[in-house]
């Protein structure tokens, strides 16, 4: 980063007043007659409501359309473990992107836990508060045992982002790249770069989908992960393969699509000629990827190339999904987020990158044109029919699914 964008980031945080979310009162409270309302003492007939009928909640607090955005801060975007309070301007901020995409509340909250029980026992005991908990930033393999405990435990959704926000994003994308590379994701031969919360969830998702394990072949820091291997724990024992792919550069020889969830420039040009005739490549370490799309793109000419950053065609970005997704769950009530709604959620963006362009997208990124194809694999976080179509999916799966607990909104079969 520049020094310009640096101190131009940390202005921006600063001024005009510190930080990016507040709190603001949404009853009217200028009258004696509306402070006996707002408080005592009005406020005790909720209570008295709430108390006999804890649904009620919904009706007359908050809680409905209020998430909360918990870490503890073991691995806030590619800094690693800097601490709880140091993770909270990103957890304002995905408070912002909440409101900005689905106009949904938040708390962020940062925990300063000494263990995963610890961390798990403070969410559970504030979760009353909540519609919803949108777990971030949380270090693998603890955020996988967080996540299930949790989910077991509580009976509103709770979601990991960096899990589930970026598998579906990836396999939406990448469903539309091999379908463009006349390619199925069943017969497809996939290659993971990275074992963590992404990789692991985003194959996890692609299994529900339809892919093979079979196909799937994970690598981490120590190479493939294969059956041989004695260092694996229970996550990643359940990807080790029977093979003799030991490195990266085995593991990528004739495969379809890279699924890079890992760090920069670890692929190089050779490796992506290695690959089978029009590759599909997600280079998603953020903001410098596996593998630059230039040089990819420069390496073979029928690759389909997918990234992180902004700057670039195809950005998997998990604006695409997390705040639509939760819109959805909370506007039915669900008890929880499951791969139905997931799977759901995957088709509706994957569908709606095959409609025509509106205008609005057009003119946000200066475009001419845009229509689906090898640039565009993937809506654009812009699009203003992802609040229409991305909800209303997840809130009819989880009708189906049986975990809702209120009906699709009138707005929803408009």
């Amino acid at each position: 980063m520049t020094t310009d964008l640096k101190a131009a980031a940390l202005r921006y945080h600063a001024e005009p007043q510190p930080g990016k979310i507040a709190i603001t009162a949404t009853k009217p409270c200028d009258t004696q007659a509306d402070l006996a309302l707002a408080y005592t003492p009005g406020v005790a007939e909720p209570v008295r409501a709430i108390a006999a009928d804890a649904e009620a909640a919904y009706r007359y607090t908050a809680k409905g359309n209020l998430v909360g955005v918990i870490t503890d801060g073991t691995a806030v975007l590619g800094l690693g473990n800097v601490g709880a309070l140091a993770g909270k301007p990103v957890m304002e901020g995905k408070a912002v992107l909440f409101k900005r995409f689905a106009n949904i509340d938040v708390f962020d909250i940062e925990v300063n836990a000494k263990n995963t029980e610890d961390f798990i026992l403070t969410v559970q005991a504030i979760a009353p508060t909540f519609g919803g908990i949108n777990l971030e930033d949380i270090a693998a393999p603890a955020c996988f045992e967080i996540e299930q405990t949790l989910r077991e435990r509580l009976d509103i959704p709770v979601f990991h982002d960096d899990q589930h926000g970026t598998a579906v994003i990836v396999a939406a994308g990448l469903l539309n790249a091999l379908e463009l590379q006349g390619k199925s994701l069943a017969d497809a031969r996939l290659v993971c770069l990275g074992a963590g919360a992404a990789g692991i969830a985003s194959l996890n998702l692609l299994i529900e989908l339809g892919a093979r394990r079979e196909n799937l072949m994970m690598v981490d820091r120590n190479g493939v992960i294969h059956a041989g291997r004695q260092d694996l724990n229970v996550y990643k024992r359940a990807f080790a393969l029977h093979t003799t792919s030991r490195t990266l550069a085995d593991a990528l020889r004739g495969a379809d699509a890279l699924i890079g969830v890992s760090g920069p420039n670890l692929v190089t040009p050779d490796m992506i000629r290695s690959m089978a005739p029009k590759p599909v490549v997600f280079a998603l370490s953020n903001p410098d990827p596996e593998i630059r799309p230039e040089a990819a793109q420069a390496a073979r000419h029928d690759v389909i190339v997918a990234c992180g950053r902004s700057d670039y065609p195809n950005q998997v970005n998990n604006v695409l999904g997390f705040p639509f997704i939760f819109r959805g769950a909370l506007d039915v009530r669900a008890r929880t987020i499951n791969g139905t709604m997931l799977v759901a959620a995957v088709h509706a963006l994957a569908k709606l990158a095959r409609e025509p362009v509106p205008p609005e997208v057009l003119e946000a990124y200066r475009l001419s044109h845009l229509e689906f194809g090898p640039e565009y694999i993937i809506p654009k976080p812009v699009d203003p029919r992802l609040i229409q179509v991305v909800p209303a999916a997840v809130a009819r799966a989880a009708i189906e699914s049986a975990v809702a607990r209120a009906p699709l909104p009138k707005h929803y079969t408009a």
